[in-house]
């Protein structure tokens, strides 16, 4: 049976009006019975109910976050640092995994909005911008331009794709094969294609771009190349083993870059070259927007975009 207000009430020998002054910390109270609320609370197991909080005009101390896929290492790892710091700061966090469905990400917004969260951390980027316009809780983006005025934390796309091009020139690279897998919306990692593009037409380079949309990666590669520059870490490996099945060797006759490198994948593989994106800072650049959005949701607030780094290079 679900314990009541009531039942702390009895068990803790006070007023169910003490209770409730003491979940929602109003008034003068003497630190015993805070003492005695909050150990009937722990024994009965009973969850204040942050939706009626919320509908008292308080705070519900829950943060909603949306992303589109949480086996991605890289997602993974920022949720796992997002929900961490903002329990350290005392909110709590409904998490939900858009999972690239516009349905899902839809029904999520709703469910957040009805709990009546303090604010949203969104990475997905399913549903168009007319929906976020709508949304009256303070919402910070990670990677996506989701509505006029909503803030966007993202980390530096454009240098990260001249990183990636320019170390596989400077390897020797003859044969280059560039994969694409970039939405098409107005959003930050679109730059990443850009800085790609710009500098390899800076340093006239012939390079093949693919789609990985529209090929198989084990029908096309190894294929001829001997330099494949990914769009994440994830398509790096795994043409890294259709390589080194084929008898090429890695980093000898082959070589594949990497991006995101989130500490799970820099582990298991730590001599992939790949484009570093902060994790830990990203999440506390996130985090910080985003309670200044609560404090002010009228103030306008700049976007941010942090600095990559190239990991792992090897020698040529």
């Amino acid at each position: 049976m679900v314990a009541k207000l009531k039942d702390v009430a009895k068990l803790a020998g006070v007023s169910v009006t003490t209770v409730s002054r003491v979940i929602n910390n109003y008034g003068s109270l003497s630190k015993k019975t805070i003492y005695k609320v909050h150990q009937a609370m722990q024994e009965l197991n009973y969850q204040p109910n942050a939706l009626a909080r919320a509908m008292q005009g308080k705070p519900s101390n829950f943060i909603g976050l949306i992303f589109p896929n949480l086996t991605n290492p890289f997602y993974a790892e920022l949720v796992n640092e997002l929900e961490s710091r903002l329990f350290a700061k005392g909110y709590k966090t409904i998490i939900a995994s858009a999972a690239e469905n516009e349905q899902i990400e839809h029904e999520y917004l709703g469910m957040l909005m009805a709990n009546q969260v303090d604010g949203i951390i969104s990475g997905s980027h399913n549903l168009g911008i007319e929906e976020y316009k709508q949304v009256g809780a303070p919402i910070v983006s990670f990677d996506r331009y989701l509505a006029e005025g909503i803030p966007i934390v993202t980390s530096d796309s454009y240098s990260g794709g001249r990183l990636a091009a320019d170390y596989l020139v400077n390897w020797g690279c003859q044969n280059l094969a560039v994969l694409i897998d970039e939405d098409t919306s107005s959003s930050p990692t679109i730059n990443r294609v850009q800085g790609v593009v710009d500098y390899m037409n800076e340093h006239d380079f012939e390079y093949t771009p693919l789609d990985v949309n529209e090929i198989q990666v084990e029908e096309v590669f190894p294929g001829d190349f001997d330099g494949v520059l990914a769009p994440d870490d994830e398509f790096a490996l795994q043409i890294r083993s259709l390589a080194e099945r084929a008898g090429k060797v890695f980093g000898k006759d082959f070589i594949v870059t990497g991006y995101n490198g989130s500490h799970l994948v820099q582990k298991i593989a730590p001599d992939l070259p790949t484009v570093v994106r902060p994790v830990d800072s990203l999440a506390d650049e996130l985090i910080d927007t985003l309670l200044k959005r609560i404090a002010d949701p009228t103030k306008p607030l700049p976007s941010k975009e942090l600095p990559v780094r190239l990991a792992n290079p090897l020698p040529n």
